[in-house]
């Protein structure tokens, strides 16, 4: 695509039959990386997730920037041999749809790598082969699975993270396992099946619960109610009534915001004077700090902490990063238009790869608005494109 020249995935052509966020995240970073992705959707009106309300509204809008889009009837003969057609000359095949759904359509691993040894094609699934491979699975049910749930929320309350956190890591994931397959490609000359799962990644996210587990006598405690390594971790209420959340996790941060705050009375203080001191006295502490907290406004709060050079955060909400002053000033939000129109300014792929701008080429497409390039480039003719779409087997807007 135009301005990919120069970015390390330039040259590579990934099919994104991803849908929801998943398929479409991984898709993602590899075309913000440099890769020509083609989003394959269906006719007549493209993927459904352009459709969603309530918190699937941002779905299309942010997984789909730098991509084109062909819509086609993968369920018609015809729509099934352009698919091919597009394999014959792909590098990489993403998809997340259901388990069987990819052979039902005839596009399974086994028949596309006879017709392009070189395709590395990649599943993205819910469960990895066995017992639970059948079971339809969604970010917010692995996470109740795996224990995720149950380390957010307080005790007896599981709470999902407040982000598609596991479908975006099993993303992230197989592009891991995508970039792994082109290198190795580089040796072999074959491709390969990659594949990652919605369980797997969540039980790889809960790694360090299960290593805490195998060398704890009790239960592991839920995040709300663990016992923290630190004494002050915590939510202050301001005087405004807003908080703010401030770590001291060392006996320098310690002595740096006594100093900061005017009190070297705390400094002084022979029982607060260590860590373990502080944690053994947390009860009094806790009321002297949310005692000082309570009588300062948000901009002395923050002025005091950053003085002091500690860890802390007012609490925001989404909304508010439109507005942040470090994203404004590196230029950490995009300005993208979306299809519907609405314009705004979404994040860019957290990689830094020397001076390169892994930025936005492309604003997230109107369905099927590549459909007639798209095929061109891959060898059909005019009229052959024109037949396709008066029969309905392509969409193109």
């Amino acid at each position: 695509m135009s301005g990919a020249q120069g970015l390390p995935l330039a040259g590579v052509v990934v099919l994104d039959f991803g849908h929801t966020v998943m398929g479409p995240s991984c898709g993602l970073i590899l075309a913000d990386l440099g890769a020509e992705v083609i989003k394959i959707e269906p006719v007549p009106e493209g993927e459904p997730t352009r459709f969603l309300k309530g918190f699937g509204t941002g779905y299309f809008g942010y997984f789909n920037r730098n991509k084109q889009s062909l819509m086609v009837d993968l369920k018609s003969v015809e729509g099934r041999e352009v698919a091919l057609r597009l394999v014959a000359r792909a590098d990489v095949l993403i998809e997340n749809f259901g388990p069987g759904t990819m052979e039902r359509l005839g596009l399974g691993y086994e028949t596309l790598c006879e017709a392009n040894p070189r395709l590395i094609y990649t599943r993205l699934k819910g469960f990895f082969e066995g017992p639970y491979q059948d079971r339809v699975a969604l970010d917010e049910v692995v996470q109740m699975m795996t224990g995720l749930a149950y380390m957010t929320g307080p005790s007896g309350r599981p709470l999902r993270a407040g982000t598609s956190v596991v479908d975006i890591c099993g993303g992230m994931f197989a592009a891991i396992g995508i970039l792994a397959a082109l290198r190795e490609r580089e040796t072999t000359g074959r491709g390969q099946l990659v594949g990652s799962a919605l369980f797997e990644t969540a039980v790889f996210l809960m790694g360090q619960h299960l290593c805490y587990a195998a060398q704890s006598s009790e239960p592991v405690p839920p995040m709300p109610e663990r016992v923290s390594a630190w004494a002050v971790y915590d939510l202050f209420t301001l005087a405004d009534g807003s908080q703010l959340f401030v770590g001291i996790t060392s006996d320098r941060h310690w002595q740096r915001f006594c100093a900061a705050a005017g009190r070297k009375d705390l400094a002084l203080d022979d029982g607060l004077a260590t860590n373990n001191q502080r944690i053994a006295a947390r009860p009094r502490l806790m009321a002297i700090m949310r005692a000082l907290f309570g009588a300062l406004q948000p901009a002395d709060a923050i002025a005091i902490c950053e003085e002091a050079s500690i860890p802390f955060a007012p609490i925001a909400r989404p909304e508010d990063l439109f507005e942040d002053a470090h994203l404004a000033a590196t230029d950490g939000l995009m300005r993208t238009v979306l299809p519907n129109g609405t314009e705004t300014r979404l994040p860019r792929l957290p990689v830094k790869l020397g001076d390169r701008d892994l930025g936005l080429r492309s604003d997230p497409p109107a369905a099927g608005a590549h459909s007639r390039a798209v095929l061109e480039r891959f060898g059909m003719t005019r009229n052959e494109i024109d037949r396709l779409i008066a029969a309905g087997v392509v969409g193109a807007s």
